[in-house]
């Protein structure tokens, strides 16, 4: 009988023995977990703040891109208004020129006329 219970004995020491290896494989386990749940949090937090930050150059980006689409207009409204200038005053020169000739003919042609009148 003092047999049986040191089987009895042994078994039990080995059970307790188990016990404590699952114990302490268990607490490890609740470690890698909290330690992956605060890296969990921490990535959390930084896919926050890079979304604000996103969320931010996406207004900076449509506020420029509006800007400079007010820039390409205002260009080629003053280009557009430029070139009417340049046609105005090419088609004001071509009438000048063409009055001054028109004038210079017609002071030559008095000045003809009364020449042979002084005569």
């Amino acid at each position: 009988m003092s047999q049986q219970g040191a089987v009895l004995q042994n078994y039990n020491n080995e059970l307790v023995k188990c016990m404590e290896e699952l114990c302490q494989q268990r607490e490890e386990l609740c470690q890698q977990i909290q330690q992956e749940e605060d890296e969990k949090q921490r990535l959390q937090s930084e896919v926050q703040q890079l979304t604000e930050k996103l969320a931010q150059v996406n207004e900076n980006l449509a506020r420029k891109t509006a800007s400079r689409n007010e820039f390409d207009r205002t260009i080629a409204e003053t280009k557009a208004a430029y070139l009417k200038i340049l046609e105005s005053s090419q088609t004001l020169l071509s009438v000048l020129k063409n009055e001054a000739g028109n004038l210079t003919k017609a002071i030559a042609s008095e000045q003809k006329g009364s020449g042979d009148k002084d005569s």
